[in-house]
């Protein structure tokens, strides 16, 4: 059997949960999730996981939030006026929006309140600062 390296094109299935045991991603009853081993595809902690395994192999490992989508930022937390939005968007809560950064590229961010004329963004990725359990079995 051949031991996962970088550079390992690998092919898994998995469940990701909480610490109180919620699932939030699983790739049961899907495709198994396939990636090339060190090329930063799947977050840090992941590939570390990963690295080692042989095939039909199975493990559960929990990944700390600095190895996986990192801390919540504050500076990813912004207050918008609302008459800075175009026209077409109605601000709600659990919105989601696309932020341009200034130097191009897209980022999401979800409305987390809405208070007189100033609207509040968490550009935080969702899974910031969250440790993740994973089971991992590589097919």
């Amino acid at each position: 059997m051949t031991k996962v390296t970088d550079g390992s094109k690998v092919k898994v299935h998995y469940t990701g949960k909480f610490n109180d045991g919620t699932v939030f991603d699983t790739s049961k009853d899907k495709e198994p999730l396939e990636f090339t081993v060190g090329q930063g595809q799947v977050i840090p902690g992941f590939e570390e996981a990963v690295r080692g395994m042989e095939q039909g192999e199975s493990k559960k490992v929990t990944i700390a939030s600095d190895k996986a989508y990192g801390e919540r930022r504050k500076d990813m937390i912004l207050e918008v006026p609302k008459d800075k939005f175009p026209d077409e968007i109605s601000p709600e809560v659990g919105q989601q929006l696309m932020l341009r950064h200034p130097e191009g590229q897209e980022i999401p961010a979800f409305i987390v309140e809405i208070k007189d004329e100033i609207v509040t963004l968490d550009a935080n990725h969702p899974l910031a600062g969250e440790d993740l359990n994973f089971e991992i079995e590589l097919v």
